[in-house]
């Protein structure tokens, strides 16, 4: 192995060595600069010196692969790597802040910033599954935050690429990972589920907001292995006043079986984001844990203890997408709902997982103000929200994968584009209205919204309106 080559001063590849601001076990940071980048920047270096430990230089080698593969706001910019044959290192843009660790002195924090909190790091999560990787070490140090509050993933050494090579599952047969993070399939040898993130989190939230881990420090194999078949105290024993859509939220992250778990963590996100929208099961009201006769047929179920099948990061995030359907309530718009509700069913049928939200939007006035009773002295807001409720169903969904929102704005179209970027709606589903002097004047809110959005859009016409083929040419164009 060449003698490192990393000091203070040291030009590598055009990169100046600069200090050295870290000293971990498996790696070292070091500030550099380059003439030809305008931005602060680490060098991380693995320790390869004589008994350091083997997995730390495959999981760089790991972090080598992955992290240049990478693009967004929620993972560190990569700027250059070097191998092992001269000098192994990463360089990747320096965030301003710490990660998340200093915060455990504070815990438990109050639930609404837990909430919005892990809300930031579920959509993260989204992104960084979207680009097939899961990050097999999601803990509080971690994760950081940009100035403008996007969350930021780090360290990739433990990390799964649907596309590469798993040295780490090739190589060694232990899990490797933080211990009280760790997802129970990961004890199998299971590396290729995105729901095993969605674990890890789930035990960051209960520690964030009860001070306490699900599962303890426990470390060794034998301790890891209960969590096979021996679910965590709700947290509603620790904390009486833990808020039941929390607990939902949190014991449904926590579930052995990743099946019972968020199928994505932008449905993880979703919830999140809209307490108030969160379906509450039994686990809400959980005092105490599962029996011991339940915990012993699970530690005996020798299908619980055998490998699973290969699963397909792309493939479980395509059949659990969110879907959002965007509905006018007023009188008249019968047909077109009508064939809303078929198209979304039709769509619904090939994605047993998929996630629907119904909206409509309360046109808000300009220059008056906007009253909240109709002339009847009905609530404008809770009619909607019945009538939406009331199309949907016909579609007979789960009521964990149907939410329904009232959105309250001046311009209807920006307020479907907004909530479909906030709550990381993959497929919109919108009527288009028959045309009139007012739409060809200012333009129709679907040509709008299947002109700017960055999700898939679907425009939907009543068959009376299919004749007309001229206007058809004219809006799918427009979309």
């Amino acid at each position: 192995m060449p003698k490192s080559l990393v000091k203070v001063g040291a030009q590598i590849d055009g990169f100046t060595v600069g200090e050295c601001v870290h000293a971990g076990g498996m790696a070292t940071l070091w500030t550099v600069t380059h003439p030809g980048i305008d931005a602060p920047l680490l060098m991380k270096v693995p320790r390869v010196s004589e008994g350091e430990d083997p997995a730390a230089i495959v999981s760089f080698e790991m972090e080598q692969m992955i992290l240049p593969r990478l693009a967004g706001p929620h993972v560190p910019h990569c700027f250059g790597t070097g191998d092992f044959a001269r000098q192994a290192y990463v360089v990747i843009e320096q965030l301003p802040g710490t990660t998340l660790y200093p915060r455990l002195p504070d815990l438990p924090l109050p639930y609404e910033e837990a909430r919005v909190l892990v809300a930031k790091i579920a959509t993260a999560l989204a992104d960084l599954h979207r680009q097939n990787v899961i990050h097999h070490d999601i803990k509080p140090s971690s994760i950081m935050f940009r100035a403008s509050g996007e969350a930021v993933l780090i360290d990739f050494g433990l990390s799964h690429h649907n596309h590469l090579p798993d040295l780490l599952q090739e190589e060694f047969r232990l899990p490797y990972g933080t211990a009280p993070y760790m997802a129970p399939e990961r004890l199998l040898g299971v590396r290729d589920d995105p729901r095993s993130d969605l674990f890890s989190l789930g035990v960051l939230l209960y520690f964030f907001t009860t001070g306490e881990r699900p599962f303890g420090e426990g470390e060794t194999l034998r301790a890891m292995r209960r969590r096979l078949w021996r679910d965590p105290h709700p947290p509603r024993k620790l904390r009486p006043d833990y808020p039941p859509w929390l607990q939902e939220i949190v014991l449904r992250c926590l579930e052995i079986e990743p099946v019972w778990r968020y199928p994505t963590a932008a449905q993880l996100a979703f919830d999140l984001t809209h307490p108030d929208k969160v379906r509450l099961t039994a686990r809400s009201e959980r005092l105490k844990r599962d029996p011991l006769s339940v915990a012993w047929r699970r530690r005996f179920n020798q299908e619980a203890t055998q490998p699973r099948p290969k699963s397909d990061v792309a493939a479980q995030i395509a059949s659990s997408p969110i879907l959002t359907v965007a509905l006018d309530t007023a009188e008249g718009a019968a047909e077109l709902n009508e064939a809303l509700r078929v198209t979304t069913e039709r769509i619904l049928a090939t994605l047993p997982s998929a996630r629907l939200a119904c909206v409509n939007v309360l046109k808000l006035n300009r220059l008056v103000i906007d009253r909240t009773l109709d002339e009847e002295g009905s609530n404008k807001h809770i009619d909607r929200m019945v009538a939406l409720r009331h199309w949907a169903t016909p579609l007979k969904l789960d009521e964990s994968r149907l939410t329904v929102h009232v959105l309250e704005a001046v311009d209807p179209a920006a307020a479907i584009l907004e909530f479909a970027e906030i709550n990381q709606v993959d497929h919109v589903i919108i009527g288009a209205r028959q045309s009139s002097f007012r739409r060809t004047l200012l333009g129709s809110v679907s040509s709008k919204v299947a002109s700017e959005a960055t999700c898939t859009v679907t425009v939907v016409r009543p068959p009376r309106m299919a004749a007309d083929s001229e206007e058809v040419r004219a809006d799918e164009a427009a979309g």
